[in-house]
């Protein structure tokens, strides 16, 4: 033996029970290496020689804690005792795995087993364990979140954001590293210039811990400690797990840029091989109790396939398809009464923020500076008082593992609103918008209940990094909903909504309107449906389609202009879009003009204006017509800023439609 086992007081029914975790997934990989030489299933990532964590890790943690796996971890799936056909369906891309054919591999999550699988981003799943902790730290549930990630994911900044997150908030979680000397092909000399990522935990006032990998009863034993202390005492722990992967990244890469004398080594301080030997030595268990062991394995294994084998291939179906993308919303239209009163559009947010946090006594709102600051715009000012600094979360400045704590949350069943402090600030966090709360209805039924306010917009002189109208960037993104609103009604009743709604909503909020426009708005709790435009005006000429802040620029237009006869539209929300309101406005008027402040190409203003093309050709008096801003960053100097937005230029291209 290669390897150095202490029973440490466990009987012998945890070593034969740690030992039958261990080989089981073990023999399904050989297995698995076997049908992937055969063709018959695409790809493979072995975990082989490093069963020991996974295994070692998931028999440490109760049923009911969370796992956060990775594409080599097939012992937690095992051990957690998800049916065999299931993970084989999964793999063959058959409907009875926990995908629909939608992904492949370990890129599923299962509610049932309390186990969120990855992306292959890798990074984002780090700052997920974040919120799924979190949300246990809020409910008093004393469990700890284990998460996986190896050597070369901690190169990424989400690794970084998370554990500094998990860290400031004291979230009970365990980083678990896997250490196995290879991100792909390349070295970890060539990832981190320290001796151990395990001391990288110094830097974040974490605890760390470095355990070796390969002894499934070192792992066990440790981790069963540090999680119990966890449980009592909420914290995060950073633990670097020493192992070596035996064979490729995946199966296709191969491993000829590892030296033989080191997988020898290796090849030696096998996990398996060695306690089977301790255990033959020990008396625990005999040969042939473990030739019997093996057999029962390999018949479950071969009738587990021939069941997946056996269902039928996936029918392609349009309808279900889309009808996965969002969770359905039974929208409740609540339609208040109370005493109006004119606010302006930023107290109008305010107050529909702190009327929904009344509504959803668990709802938790997340940004910086947004506690005791009261927020960049102070429509946070006085929440702390009113909700408590639980649910009132001032954050690092961590935009990306903020809205994956967000997406935790939402995976616990605890709704959660993030603010950028400036819509553009969404960049630093715009994977896990649109790769993990956009796409994980549809992969795996899970729901990202997650509103993201966006602050946005020109007009006020603030720079190109903080004046975009970025909402093209998530319109194009399928499961996300965007809505824009530019009155203040609007804004209170559509933020109610959006709250509401299960599914992840970018809502954005124009700067520019926060202070200068005012409306009488209802006192009490409202909501307005989603995909539903307001007609502002009602004409024969002309059907002019906007939103935001533009909805203004157009209605200026319109009064200096009282000869004009124009449908004005204010779509409010732009996912999902109400085009039954534009089609019916082009098929009256013949002529369709869309303005937005976005800068023209790629913006929403094309989508429309193709959508009118379409389906109103044959109504049509002049082609459709695009207002928008310049193609260039919005500049800061108010002379440059002016001419780039397209306001001061509306009029003409209105005056020259209808001249058509």
């Amino acid at each position: 033996m290669n390897i150095k086992f202490s029973t440490k007081s466990l009987d012998n029914h945890v070593l034969v029970q740690l030992y039958s975790n261990m080989l089981k997934p073990r023999m399904i990989e050989e297995k698995m290496l076997v049908l992937l030489r055969q063709g018959k299933i695409s790809k493979w990532f072995s975990g082989i020689g490093q069963e020991a964590i996974s295994v070692g890790v998931t028999m440490a943690l109760n049923n009911d804690e969370y796992i956060l796996p990775m594409h080599r971890n097939l012992g937690v799936f095992t051990t957690r005792e998800i049916p065999l056909y299931r993970l084989f369906a999964q793999w063959q891309g058959k409907d009875s795995g926990f995908t629909k054919g939608r992904d492949r591999s370990f890129h599923f999550g299962t509610q049932q087993y309390k186990i969120v699988g990855m992306i292959s981003h890798l990074g984002p799943q780090l700052g997920v364990a974040d919120g799924i902790a979190l949300a246990s730290k809020l409910k008093n549930k004393n469990q700890v979140t284990a998460v996986f990630t190896g050597e070369g994911g901690t190169s990424e900044g989400d690794f970084h954001e998370a554990l500094n997150i998990a860290s400031v908030w004291q979230l009970p979680v365990l980083f678990c590293v896997e250490n196995n000397g290879y991100g792909l092909s390349t070295p970890t000399n060539e990832q981190y210039n320290c001796e151990n990522i395990a001391d990288k935990g110094v830097g974040y006032g974490m605890e760390s811990h470095i355990i070796y990998g390969n002894n499934i009863i070192e792992v066990y034993t440790r981790v069963s400690e540090i999680a119990e202390s966890v449980r009592e005492n909420p914290r995060p722990v950073l633990l670097e797990f020493k192992t070596f992967r035996i064979r490729g990244h995946e199966e296709a890469s191969g491993t000829k840029y590892v030296p033989q004398e080191l997988m020898d080594a290796w090849a030696e301080k096998d996990p398996i091989s060695n306690f089977e030997a301790f255990l033959i030595k020990k008396g625990v268990l005999k040969p042939d109790e473990i030739e019997s062991k093996k057999e029962q394995i390999i018949n479950e294994i071969n009738e587990h396939l021939e069941v997946a084998f056996n269902e039928t291939d996936i029918i392609p179906n349009e309808t279900n398809e889309l009808n996965d993308l969002f969770e359905n919303h039974d929208y409740q239209h609540v339609n208040n009464n109370s005493e109006l009163k004119e606010i302006r559009f930023v107290d109008a947010v305010s107050e529909g923020l702190k009327q929904s946090m009344e509504q959803h006594n668990d709802l938790v709102i997340m940004g910086q500076d947004i506690a005791d600051y009261g927020g960049a715009f102070k429509i946070t000012d006085g929440f702390v008082e009113l909700f408590g600094k639980d649910r009132v979360r001032n954050t690092p400045i961590c935009e990306s593992a903020i809205i994956e704590t967000a997406m935790g949350l939402s995976i616990a069943g605890i709704k959660s609103v993030v603010e950028m402090q400036f819509a553009d600030f969404v960049t630093s966090g715009f994977n896990p918008v649109v790769n993990y709360l956009a796409k994980s209805f549809y992969r795996w039924g899970q729901k990202a209940d997650v509103v993201i306010r966006m602050p946005c917009g020109g007009g006020v002189a603030a720079g190109p990094f903080h004046s975009q109208t970025n909402e093209a960037w998530f319109t194009k993104t399928p499961g996300l909903k965007v809505v824009y609103p530019a009155f203040p009604y609007d804004a209170k009743g559509l933020l109610a909504t959006a709250i509401n709604d299960p599914n992840p909503v970018l809502f954005f909020e124009h700067k520019g309107l926060y202070r200068s426009i005012r409306q009488d708005v209802p006192s009490e709790y409202y909501t307005l449906p989603f995909g539903k435009a307001a007609t502002l005006k009602t004409g024969n000429q002309v059907s002019i389609i906007s939103y935001g802040a533009a909805i203004h620029w157009a209605m200026e237009t319109l009064n200096k202009n009282p000869d004009i006869s124009a449908d004005l539209i204010d779509l409010r929300t732009l996912q999902p879009l109400d085009t039954e309101a534009i089609y019916n406005s082009v098929q009256k008027t013949g002529r369709a003009i869309i303005l937005q402040e976005d800068s023209l190409f790629g913006g929403i203003a094309s989508d429309i204006s193709a959508l009118i093309m379409e389906h109103c050709f044959e109504y049509l008096d002049a082609p459709v017509k695009r207002v928008a801003s310049m193609d260039t960053p919005i500049p800061f100097a108010k002379q440059l800023e002016d001419q780039y937005l397209p306001k001061n230029r509306f009029e003409a291209a209105l005056k020259d439609l209808l001249a058509y």
